[in-house]
Formats: C-alpha cells, sequence, structure tokens
C-alpha cells in the first residue's frame, strides 16, 4: 500500500468504521485507481490536478470524503451538477458493514460509478459473485476497464439498474449507490427470500437516508432505517429539469413574514428533515450560500413542481433575535407547512431516524413509525 492508503485504512479500522472481515479488501483495493486526474477540493472550491501536483493528488484521493467522478451526465456545457460520485471511504465501510455480505453469497450493485465499491465486493466475494449494472454506458465502459486494471473482472453490464439483471437471479445481496424514491419491486423479485436490499431512499425533500429491507418468503420485503448517507438520484427520480431557475429568481409580490424556527433546528438536524419530507414528498428544498465566502448567511429554499409554490428562508445569524425572514408564492405556503410538519415531530418526541421503516411490495411502499400498524406515507 502507498503511504495514504495505508493511513486511510488503518484511520478506519482504528476508528471502527471499517468491519473486521472487510479489512483485506480495503487494504488490497487502491481506491486512487478508480479517481478521476481531477478532484475538486471540498475545502478551498479548487481542484487538485494529478499532472501538476501528484502528491496532493494522492492526499485528496485517500481523504475520507465523497469524490465527484461526473458531472451533468457527462455534458462539458451543463451547468456542473453531480451525477456521479465515489463515497467517501468511511460510507462504503459502513454500507458493507450493514450489507452483511460473505463468500458464498451473489451480489447485485446498481450504479457501478467509477467501480471502487465493485472492487471491494469482488475481492470479498469473488469476480463470479458480482454483477454490477451501470446506465451510463461511459461509465460502465470506464469502470470495467479500472477493474481490469486493478485485476477484477466482475460482469459489469450496461443497462437500467432499476430492472436489476436477471440473467444471474437470484440475489443473496442487492445494494444501491443511487438514491431512489421508490424500491423497485425487480430488486425484490430477483432477490431470494432471506437475502437483504441496501439502498439509499428519500423523496423530493430528504434523500439521504439507508434502507436495509430483507426479503420475506412471500415477495415483500421489510426493514428499517439504518443511517445517514450521501449520494446522487438515479436518474428516473431526480430533480425536474430547470427546477430551481423558478426559485432562484427575485423575490417579489408578498410582504416578508418571520420565523423563530432556527435552521439548525430542521436543516442542520437530519432526523427532523427526515421526518419532515416524509409528510412533504413532494417538496424540494435547497440551501443556497452567501456568494462571498465565510459570509454566514444562507437562504433555504422550497418548491412544489406540481403546483410552483415556492418558499424562501432567508437565514442571517446577526438578526437572530428578531426572527428569519420568510416569503411564500404561490396556492400553497410552503414554509407554513414546514412548520407544521416540524411542530408534529416535535409533539410525537422527536423519534429517531431508526424508529422508521419500510415496506416494499408488489402493490404498494409503506413507510411507519415502530412497527407496521402505525403507517405514515404509502404509495401505490
Amino acid at each position: 500500500m502507498i503511504p495514504p492508503h495505508r493511513r486511510l485504512v488503518e484511520d478506519l479500522a482504528g476508528r471502527g468504521v471499517l468491519p473486521p472481515d472487510w479489512y483485506a479488501a480495503f487494504a488490497a483495493v487502491p481506491r486512487h485507481l478508480f479517481l478521476p486526474d481531477v478532484i475538486a477540493d471540498a475545502d478551498t472550491g479548487g481542484h487538485v490536478d494529478r499532472e501538476v501536483d501528484e502528491q496532493g493528488w494522492l492526499e485528496a484521493a485517500y481523504a475520507d470524503a465523497p469524490v465527484v467522478t461526473q458531472v451533468d451526465d457527462g455534458d462539458r456545457r451543463g451547468p456542473g451538477e453531480p451525477t456521479s460520485s465515489s463515497p467517501a471511504p468511511s460510507a462504503a465501510a459502513e454500507a458493507m458493514r450493514h450489507l452483511r455480505a460473505v463468500p458464498g453469497m451473489r451480489v447485485l450493485e446498481v450504479g457501478t460509478g467509477s467501480g471502487y465499491g465493485t472492487a471491494l465486493l469482488s475481492h470479498l466475494l469473488g469476480d463470479d459473485a458480482v454483477v454490477s449494472v451501470e446506465v451510463d454506458f461511459e461509465l460502465a465502459e470506464r469502470a470495467r476497464v479500472r477493474l481490469m486494471s486493478a485485476g477484477f473482472t466482475p460482469l459489469v453490464v450496461s443497462g437500467d439498474g432499476m430492472q436489476g439483471w436477471a440473467g444471474r437471479a437470484p440475489y443473496n445481496r442487492v445494494v444501491s449507490a443511487v438514491a431512489v424514491r421508490r424500491v423497485p419491486y425487480a430488486w425484490v423479485a430477483q432477490t431470494q427470500p432471506g437475502g437483504r436490499i441496501l439502498t439509499p431512499w428519500g423523496n423530493a425533500f430528504h434523500h439521504g437516508i439507508l434502507a436495509d429491507l430483507v426479503v420475506g418468503p412471500h415477495g415483500t420485503a421489510h426493514g428499517r432505517f439504518v443511517g445517514h448517507t450521501g449520494c446522487v438520484w438515479a436518474r428516473a427520480d431526480r430533480a425536474p429539469p430547470h427546477l430551481w431557475e423558478a426559485c432562484l429568481r427575485p423575490d417579489a409580490g408578498h410582504a416578508a413574514t418571520r420565523t423563530r424556527l432556527s435552521p439548525g433546528d430542521l436543516v442542520g438536524d437530519r432526523d427532523a428533515s427526515f421526518a419532515v419530507g416524509l409528510q412533504m414528498p413532494g417538496v424540494y428544498r435547497r440551501v443556497r450560500r452567501a456568494e462571498e465566502r465565510g459570509d454566514p448567511r444562507f437562504t433555504v429554499h422550497l418548491v412544489d413542481p406540481a403546483t410552483w409554490s415556492r418558499a424562501s428562508w432567508h437565514v442571517d445569524p446577526g438578526h437572530g433575535e428578531s426572527g428569519h425572514e420568510v416569503r411564500q408564492y404561490g396556492p400553497r405556503r410552503l414554509f407554513t407547512e414546514l412548520e407544521d410538519a416540524h411542530l408534529r415531530w416535535v409533539e410525537a418526541g422527536r423519534p429517531a431516524h431508526t424508529r422508521f421503516g419500510l415496506t416494499v411490495s408488489s402493490e404498494h411502499q409503506l413507510v411507519w413509525l415502530d412497527d407496521e400498524s402505525s403507517v405514515l406515507a404509502s404509495s401505490g
């Protein structure tokens, strides 16, 4: 192992993040082999170019941070929205811990991306036990080359991972590297009874939650949310094009009100954000920081594309005592709904995300609190 690689693996192990049965895989798979030659620097907002600063690039490659590996689906004329990424190594280790895969199992991975996670699976389980599906042809081809260069030859399929890959079903495990709003029933159908499905899940408001499901004998998957995560959306579940152009246009037409709700009570509390998102599943949110670096002011934007209702929550720490400015537009009062949803969560005792669960069948998807008799959200 090169020094930055060794430091990362030892750090993960020392922090108790890396499961012992995955230590050898993380030690054997060099992350830098699966990353682009230019890595964005999250701290400075700049980039580290391998050709200009190889040592700095290696340090960035082995930082415990996610790395964007594609923007705008490869379109160089796009606005720069991340469309594929390599997760932070600690997040990858956490996912592998929840996956509970052991040699002898067959695994379907949805979203090959850079191929790093695919290589970890192949090292533990063997190439023949791993099928990885990637919707982007160029990403799939690039991952195949990187995997072969690293000594791995799993089956990498260019296709729609939402359909799974029936050619080698049934699987013992299905793991998704992209967030979905509905767990595709194809994943359940292609998992043998007793098998697990692990996927980031969410809605328009909040998608950083990890669902851990077990497939039962009658074709239904049940499980709980086991942790917060961050990744890109599956293509079919992304926000509508040009959504934010509408909500970021200059405010006009409605008088401002003020709220005592602190951003830390919602934006900074992932359990609160998750619970509010369950109650406002079609409402998108985005945080826009002040343009000057170091300026503590920011704005939380809310928008409902079904009615084009929108709201802006302007947060200025210097005016915290008088509350924060809110403006609302359209037939829905989105910020009022947000405050009400947050209050219901508080009155329910501020339940953590681990108390919520998910049931997936061929007919419906149910979200419940504590047990399946207490359904909070349902979709057919």
